[in-house]
């Protein structure tokens, strides 16, 4: 596409910035400004950087691979509910990661609408982090302060080359799977007395459910451009790009709301088809 910035910088720049921010606090101040000047208008739909194949990252949390994560108890105990809590924090950071590269690597080939979709994502992921983090401190802990996942961003890592691939493997599949297991961790927040904790995570929960439902509009944007089948061409890139296995329970209600199709998931997990080794939320 031909950029027509005239004096605005362009949406795809102000995307690379946000990968580009290490300091959780640069990241969601650059996330949330994404999000507010383009929907102001300030920003051209151009993209004139190139998005980098790993976002910056601060020094602390320590990634640790996954099979080397510690495993955690249900939410009960202080000590339990801070890990839960800084796992969902470290995959809420990743997610504002996963919303600005899909803008900077597929915006350029996508309609003006799929950006007005991804900006506002950006910024609610934006916002989820920095309720999640505050809680943390209001327990007295902080981001950081625990080991993470290191795998989260290879699922960009390896969609990097399909549009179609990304949104199969990160809204309709990482995404999907929030909405099957946020509604149980908000319960064991809140028979632990920890209201506010719960509260944050049905906010989470909410949003993700319009997550899920731009991911499965561009999906089938881009299936039909291309002439393809959606059921079965979310099943093949499923079986191609994800590892593991779909596993029910499914939260159905929450899936219906966003539009996702059962036939996807359901004929999916009959088949065999993957998922990654689990992790609290899925994508954010």
């Amino acid at each position: 596409m031909s950029p027509d910035t005239g004096t605005r910088p362009d949406v795809g720049s102000a995307a690379a910035a946000v990968l580009a921010a290490a300091r959780p606090e640069e990241k969601v101040a650059r996330a949330r400004a994404l999000a507010e000047d383009w929907r102001g208008g300030r920003l051209a739909f151009a993209f004139a950087a190139t998005p980098p194949d790993d976002p910056a990252r601060p020094a602390r949390p320590v990634l640790l691979p996954p099979a080397e994560m510690p495993r955690r108890r249900r939410a009960g105990s202080l000590k339990t509910r801070i890990a839960l809590l800084h796992a969902i924090a470290h995959i809420e950071f990743n997610a504002i990661d996963l919303a600005a590269d899909i803008i900077a690597r597929f915006g350029a080939s996508m309609p003006q609408a799929f950006v007005d979709d991804w900006a506002r994502i950006c910024g609610e992921e934006a916002e989820h982090f920095a309720l999640l983090r505050a809680r943390l401190q209001a327990l007295g802990a902080d981001y950081g302060d625990l080991p993470a996942h290191a795998g989260l961003w290879q699922a960009a890592r390896e969609t990097a080359d399909d549009i179609l691939a990304r949104l199969v493997i990160v809204p309709l599949t990482l995404e999907a799977r929030g909405l099957d297991v946020t509604p149980g961790m908000r319960e064991r927040f809140a028979r632990a007395g920890d209201a506010e904790s719960a509260a944050i995570l049905e906010r989470i929960l909410a949003d993700e459910i319009g997550h899920v439902a731009a991911g499965r509009r561009w999906f089938l944007h881009v299936c039909a451009a291309r002439g393809l089948n959606p059921a079965a061409t979310y099943r093949r890139l499923l079986a191609e790009r994800f590892h593991g296995r779909l596993k029910p329970p499914f939260n159905r209600a929450a899936r219906d709301a966003a539009g996702l199709p059962a036939a996807f998931y359901l004929d999916a997990e009959r088949d065999g088809s993957t998922e990654r080794p689990s992790s609290p939320q899925g994508a954010g």
